[in-house]
């Protein structure tokens, strides 16, 4: 087999592979262009409105609540179900508390958390199952355990609370189950998918520059070819006319 002929062989194979995953990339794009970002993310029935005022008032002490929690990292005074909580991060969770006598709150109940999903949702469902799940569909990747309530309204949704902290961990519909099918495809991280810099897309890439070189290295070959079979042409016709 000449060297010629090898990488054409080489430009072929590999245009073929790179073939049918940029027709992904491609058709997974137009596809996701179609949807919108806030319905993907379930905004479009979230209730958005201003973080409430906290009354200047005496709290418990924030060094008394964190000497609760082993490993504490940072403490935050906020709105919790229109009460004032403090919640501790820490490297193994943290938890929320009471601002004013500085109890514990959670781990949240079944109840806290059917109101945290019935504030954030302003859709037209209405509350059908609420579970607290340690082993979630693939939908949802961050904390665990975590409260799940779903709605039926047209698009499903399903609305995730951490039994943690109270707060939405996620929204997610059936059109996010669509997009994210697609963003795999797209960003080609099969697994958890939200790895951009994933093997699968630097060997597609590598195979790109491959099929990119060899079909350049044709192209030189090809017009050096035709300049030496002119240059050839030229000096016959010029050797024939002398005659």
């Amino acid at each position: 087999m000449t060297f010629k002929l090898l990488i054409q062989r080489i430009h072929l194979w590999v245009g073929l592979l790179l073939g049918v995953q940029v027709f992904l990339w491609m058709f997974s794009g137009v596809v996701m262009t179609w949807f919108h970002l806030d319905l993907v993310r379930g905004e479009r029935t979230m209730f958005k409105a201003p973080p409430p005022e906290l009354e200047a008032t005496a709290y418990a002490s924030p060094g008394g609540v964190i000497a609760q929690v082993e490993g504490a990292t940072s403490i935050e005074l906020r709105s919790f179900l229109n009460r004032p909580v403090y919640e501790v991060r820490a490297l193994s969770g943290g938890g929320l508390f009471d601002a004013s006598t500085g109890a514990p709150i959670s781990p949240i109940k079944e109840t806290m958390a059917r109101n945290v999903a019935k504030q954030d949702y302003i859709g037209d469902g209405e509350i059908v199952n609420v579970s607290l799940m340690s082993n979630p569909p693939h939908e949802y990747r961050k904390e665990l355990p975590v409260w799940r309530i779903d709605f039926d309204d047209r698009l499903h949704t399903r609305i995730y609370v951490s039994q943690t902290t109270g707060m939405v961990a996620a929204r997610r519909n059936d059109i996010w189950r669509v997009y994210d099918f697609f963003w795999m495809l797209h960003i080609m991280d099969y697994d958890k998918r939200v790895n951009f810099n994933n093997w699968f897309v630097k060997f597609a890439s590598a195979i790109g520059l491959v099929f990119a070189l060899s079909g350049l290295f044709m192209l030189v070959l090809q017009k050096s070819r035709r300049i030496i079979a002119a240059d050839v042409n030229l000096v016959f016709r010029r050797g024939r006319s002398r005659k």
